[in-house]
């Protein structure tokens, strides 16, 4: 059989993205696909189910999950050959990234079978969307490594990669994984910081890792929750980084701190003040 033929008389599965905090964000489209197909494949039944209910829909679901997805994904695909549409749901935001669902969308991709995104909301672009760090070229890679030296190893080739990249980190390993990041690329390195995305306590920080360290420390609490953790690339030195700049900066570091610093050098040589610190930041990094 074809995959035209197949494609006439298969049923579609449906990437439904689901919100991540605010119930709000679900979109119409998202409701009315969930009410209308033949079955919904949940990461969490029971949390799905609190989200049906919440909506009014009475969907039939069943389990997918990293343990069982490799053998669900043949019977799903025999569902969508019999004609049954299904949806494919993550506890929330964007299946597949960092979810579930490879497996299943692979094979019935191979199979021919439809499958079409039903777009929403989704942690990693909405954190980076609000950070301040470049956008224009990024990456998203995932949850950090488990060991620690793998974990430095990460964040060294995330930061020489030269753009933006996206992660996301578990509440019982942030601080380790923090403390990995400040050995890889110094203290003085700077990060983005987001946990909670929509809901009541969302929070954003954006400094050094040595001052996301303390604030994390400081209220055990910020530990907690859905944890998305982003870090700039590493930026080439500033070709306008004059040696006289560079000299005055030198002696002035001696009196005060570096950013103040980069401030009266810039204003002397008419440069901008936080391109010169960030290009000395980064020439001392590449020492």
């Amino acid at each position: 059989m074809t995959n035209a033929e197949i494609s006439d008389k298969i049923g579609t599965l449906y990437i439904v993205a689901t919100p991540i905090g605010n119930l709000e964000d679900i979109s119409e489209r998202a409701l009315k696909v969930l009410a209308d197909v033949d079955l919904v494949a949940a990461e969490d039944t029971r949390h799905t189910g609190k989200l049906l209910s919440h909506f009014s829909i009475k969907a039939k679901t069943f389990a997918l999950h990293d343990h069982n997805e490799k053998q669900k994904a043949q019977q799903i695909l025999t569902w969508l050959e019999q004609g049954m549409d299904i949806a494919l749901v993550s506890d929330a935001g964007t299946p597949l990234i960092s979810d579930p669902g490879y497996a299943v969308v692979n094979l019935c991709r191979e199979a021919g079978a439809q499958v079409t995104p039903v777009p929403g909301a989704c942690a990693a672009i909405a954190a980076v969307s609000c950070s301040g760090l470049p956008t224009d070229r990024f990456q998203f890679i995932g949850f950090t490594p488990a060991k620690s030296q793998a974990r430095q190893s990460f964040f060294k080739e995330a930061h020489e990669s030269g753009i933006t990249s996206i992660m996301y980190e578990s509440t019982h390993r942030i601080m380790a994984s923090l403390a990995d990041l400040q050995t890889a690329l110094g203290e003085q390195q700077q990060v983005v910081f987001a946990k909670e995305l929509t809901k009541t306590y969302e929070t954003f920080f954006s400094g050094p890792v040595c001052e996301l360290i303390a604030f994390l420390e400081n209220e055990p609490e910020r530990q907690r929750g859905e944890l998305v953790l982003m870090l700039p690339g590493k930026t080439q030195v500033s070709s306008e980084m004059s040696p006289e700049a560079k000299q005055l900066i030198g002696l002035l570091e001696g009196e005060m701190p570096l950013k103040k610093a980069c401030g009266i050098a810039a204003e002397y040589f008419g440069l901008k003040k936080n391109a010169l610190y960030k290009a000395i930041i980064a020439e001392r990094e590449g020492e």
